[in-house]
């Protein structure tokens, strides 16, 4: 068990204090020197020191960083992408069918570069302060994240923490790769990883044109057992924003519940569900559960939602990488990127 916030503060200063005290360079096993040393040779180094403003403060890096670590969702794949190994990034806890830390798309990126698994900060019990210390990090991002404020007064004693610009768990995959790369010098890289995205989803939903200009919705999870209540995340976080890519659009109920609230989920009443009727797909997490879908269909309320009657909903698997599918990050876009659409095309069939 880790040990609560209010104590990690005067371990995480014990780490530092002792890291100050040996000086040492010795390089952290997990960083591949080649990748790294590469990337940092490169890039906006005269971009610093630079400032970056954020939800959370304001954030001066002073220098160019070598050594770069990460925490909560995501966070790694923009520098991976762009040839900088983290010193230390949050290992996968959704989605990770072999249960190595690592999804797909991360082993292969690390394959390419011939590094080395970093090391990988286990978040079940949250951040793990006195494990990223230990990584001796020049910059911590966190651009995609829910840290709260302790969490980034507690960071920021280790090194300078770039945290999400708006609102937690609500950065737009392109926003991810613009803070993220920006604090660590590769700006530009950034603008070309972006537009190198946006071409392959455009090649993509090319292939799928009934997906252009139905409405979709996002359910979370739900429980098999009581289905009296339905939660879809809103217009403010990534999974609905994403189907904007691909061609979809966000219905007018989703819309109206988002307005005034900057929470990412709500939930509806099944006695509410009338309120669905404008949504043509549904997609959402359960796929894994065999009877979910069919007590979905059975139910007395919700069978009575349009999309759920005429089959157009497709819930994607929680225990494969399929599952990451509908929360777009930097790797994992173009690696799903086709069965995900295939399968919302499949229900954008039934729409008619």
């Amino acid at each position: 068990m880790k040990r609560p916030p209010s104590l990690r503060i005067f371990a995480v200063a014990a780490v530092l204090l002792g890291l100050t005290a040996c000086g040492s360079t010795t390089e952290t096993a997990g960083q591949s020197a080649s990748p790294s040393t590469a990337a940092s040779t490169g890039g906006a180094s005269n971009a610093f020191p630079m400032t970056i403003k954020h939800a959370l403060g304001t954030t001066t890096i002073e220098a160019k960083p070598e050594r770069v670590a990460t925490v909560n969702w995501a966070n790694h794949e923009a520098p991976l992408a762009l040839g900088v190994v983290p010193v230390g990034m949050a290992a996968a806890n959704f989605g990770d069918d072999d249960k190595d830390g690592l999804l797909p798309w991360v082993s292969q990126r690390l394959k390419e570069l011939n590094a080395k698994t970093p090391v990988l900060f286990d978040e079940t019990d949250g951040i793990d302060f006195e494990a990223v210390a230990d990584t001796r990090p020049d910059v911590i991002l966190a651009a995609y994240s829910g840290l709260t404020k302790q969490d980034y007064d507690t960071l920021s004693q280790i090194a300078p923490v770039v945290a999400y610009p708006d609102a937690a768990w609500a950065t737009p995959w392109r926003e991810i790769i613009k803070l993220n790369s920006k604090a660590i010098g590769l700006a530009a890289e950034g603008d070309k990883l972006i537009s190198d995205i946006e071409g392959d989803i455009q090649e993509v939903v090319a292939k799928y044109p009934q997906l252009k200009g139905k409405s979709a919705m996002f359910m979370t999870h739900v429980d098999p057992n009581d289905v009296s209540e339905i939660g879809f995340y809103t217009s403010h976080d990534t999974r609905t924003l994403f189907f904007e890519d691909l061609g979809l659009t966000i219905p007018g109920s989703i819309a109206e519940a988002s307005k005034g609230t900057e929470k990412f989920a709500l939930s509806r009443s099944a006695e509410q569900i009338d309120v669905f009727d404008d949504v043509d797909i549904i997609t959402g997490y359960g796929g894994d559960n065999a009877s979910l879908l069919e007590k979905i269909r059975k139910d007395p309320l919700l069978s009575k939602i349009p999309a759920v009657k005429r089959g157009s909903i497709y819930l994607l698997p929680d225990s494969k990488p399929l599952g990451t599918a509908a929360n777009p990050t930097p790797l994992s876009i173009s690696w799903v990127l086709e069965d995900y659409a295939k399968a919302l095309a499949e229900a954008a069939d039934k729409v008619k």
